[in-house]
């Protein structure tokens, strides 16, 4: 999970602000491919999914980025469907866990196991 879910800018006059949604698998691919320089292929087989949806969670992501970064708007990241590990890393695959991500708890956008 990211250490914060909200960027964007300051509003000093009290104006509307616009915002996005991004998801937390989208945010997940940012990372992977981006910060941790993963491949498509390496990212959709970290995240448990097909490559081209893979890329098409990343393309999304890259898109909302670059209209706050742009335009201004307020990034919010939230919601989706993802995997959370709960510190054991039994019955992920990846050995040692990988940043303590694992099948363990299943989580939708709505907090809810």
């Amino acid at each position: 999970m990211p250490g914060c879910g909200r960027f964007g800018p300051i509003e000093e006059n009290g104006g509307v602000r616009q915002v996005i949604a991004m998801t937390v698998d989208e945010y997940e691919s940012i990372r992977l491919i981006d910060l941790e320089g993963l491949t498509q292929e390496e990212c959709a087989e970290r995240m448990n999914v097909a490559r081209t949806t893979a890329q098409a969670i990343y393309n999304s992501a890259r898109i909302k980025l670059a209209e706050c970064l742009v335009n201004q708007k307020e990034l919010n990241i939230e919601g989706g469907e993802y995997v959370l590990c709960e510190g054991n890393a039994g019955g992920c695959g990846m050995e040692p866990c990988r940043k303590n991500r694992c099948p363990n708890k299943i989580i939708n956008g709505d907090g809810q196991k």
